[in-house]
């Protein structure tokens, strides 16, 4: 990936302390858009990324905790079921000819 180049990336975390967990979701709630509890989706190049990665991994417990990153394809569908996060009307934008998905 180009270092410039903005990719949409999905951070799932499992995490066993409830203090880290609620420090984590905090962090990741000012750096990502949450689409679950423990699910945020971030538009990002490389080089940010490798920062996130690094400041997360500072913040866990590697016995105890996983967290994981996804980088999404650029032509990707999203598919949701149930109650959804995002309020009505709220709209997922991307690049190019990327994705235009209500959430």
């Amino acid at each position: 990936m180009a270092q410039n180049q903005d990719k949409h990336h999905i951070i799932a975390y499992d995490i066993g302390d409830p203090r880290r967990l609620g420090r984590i979701h905090r962090f990741l709630k000012k750096q990502a858009m949450p689409v679950q509890y423990s699910v945020f989706l971030i538009r990002c190049n490389a080089l940010r990324l490798q920062q996130l990665r690094d400041e997360l991994a500072a913040m866990i417990d590697p016995e105890a905790d996983d967290i994981r990153i996804y980088t999404l394809p650029e032509k990707n569908d999203i598919i949701t079921l149930g109650q959804q996060q995002l309020a009505e009307g709220i709209y997922l934008l991307g690049s190019d000819d990327d994705i235009l998905q209500k959430l």
